[in-house]
């Protein structure tokens, strides 16, 4: 496919690593996120996290009420359960009965709101059986937390000492490593033995497209700092590579996180970057820029719900090359905040509907 193409076309992809927070913020989110994507993997960490299926039907109705708000009636929130030391193996089969979608592993501390997390994997050996039994997917942010443990180097880390040993364990167990960020874990993925199809990552935009000199380009740049953190170009670079492969263990994960811009701009600034009012436009961009716009639909499209044994979406959105400013701020709430690549210009826009 041609990078002088002026526009495009591609089955209406998902989302299947998204952050909608609760309340009355949600609101906003819910509107950049529905003009893109046909259905979202919808990430447990509120406060109090969704733990249990009661929780996360409770979220649903409250999500589906503010769709119904909107006057959105095309996009689907797909729930997960947030495991933690005590999640049992009943709840696990409940939650598949209910259509629950996956559930998350948080080790404790490792992100925004992940101090209910994981402390050792020894102690959800019933209720990971039970998810390897009932074909429940596991959603795994890889990181390990120890303090000595280099931030950069967290994510390799993790491959060696939780997802071997893991996936040894659990040979049948699908996993989802999530925003993946390093060559370690691209490389991983993409060669890992998996005859059943258990093992998938999903990429996000800021990932494909900056490398950790973002962060500092002139002074801190809160808003490109997320968890797992930007790396070095040379992972970035790997990164980019699997994403435009064609490999269909790897597919679309925005992991865009609504913060405040007050609470980025901040002395202890939250980790997250929100991506969700231009990803399409951000991913387009990272495929064009190594002449791979030809692999979008797959990643974008195809390789989620087929790793998710969903159905594909049969409606099409097409993209545009034309310039898109994106605003310095926007609403959220009775705050702002300030999206990725912020009062900069992109290349891609989706066409209006």
């Amino acid at each position: 496919m041609s990078n002088h193409l002026t526009q495009i076309q591609i089955t209406q992809p998902d989302d299947w690593h998204l952050h909608i927070r609760d309340g009355e913020v949600m609101r906003d989110v819910l509107v950049d996120t529905a003009r893109q994507f046909a259905r979202a993997i919808i990430m447990p960490n509120l406060k109090p996290p969704v733990t249990t299926v009661d929780l996360a039907d409770a979220y649903r109705a409250r999500i589906e009420s503010q769709l119904q708000v909107l006057g959105i009636t095309s996009f689907t929130p797909l729930m997960t359960l947030y495991l933690t030391d005590n999640t049992s193996a009943d709840e696990v089969r409940k939650a598949k009965a209910s259509g629950i979608t996956g559930i998350k592993l948080y080790p404790a501390g490792a992100t925004t709101n992940s101090d209910a997390g994981v402390s050792d994997l020894k102690h959800c050996t019933k209720a990971l059986e039970a998810m390897q039994e009932v074909g429940m997917p596991l959603l795994v942010h890889g990181e390990v937390t120890h303090s000595d443990i280099d931030i950069f180097d967290r994510e390799a880390v993790f491959i060696d000492q939780v997802l071997i040993p893991l996936r040894k364990n659990f040979p049948a167990l699908k996993i989802v490593f999530e925003h993946i960020t390093t060559l370690q874990a691209a490389h991983y993925v993409r060669d890992a033995m998996s005859e059943q199809n258990t093992i998938a990552a999903t990429i996000t935009p800021q990932h494909l497209l900056m490398n950790r000199n973002a962060i500092f380009a002139g002074g801190i740049r809160p808003h490109n700092y997320c968890l797992p953190v930007l790396k070095r170009e040379e992972h970035r670079l790997a990164l980019l590579e699997v994403a435009t492969s064609g490999s269909p263990r790897f597919f679309l994960g925005t992991d865009s996180a609504p913060h405040a811009k007050g609470a980025k701009e901040a002395a202890c600034g939250c980790a997250g970057c929100y991506s969700a009012f231009n990803a399409l436009g951000l991913y387009a961009e990272a495929f064009e820029s190594v002449g791979k716009l030809d692999k979008l639909e797959g990643f974008a499209s195809f390789y989620g719900p087929d790793f998710y044994s969903l159905p594909r979406n049969t409606g099409k959105i097409t993209l545009i090359k034309q310039a898109q400013a994106i605003p310095a701020e926007l609403p959220l709430g009775e705050q702002t905040i300030v999206p990725l690549r912020a009062g900069e210009s992109i290349a891609w826009s989706l066409a209006a509907i």
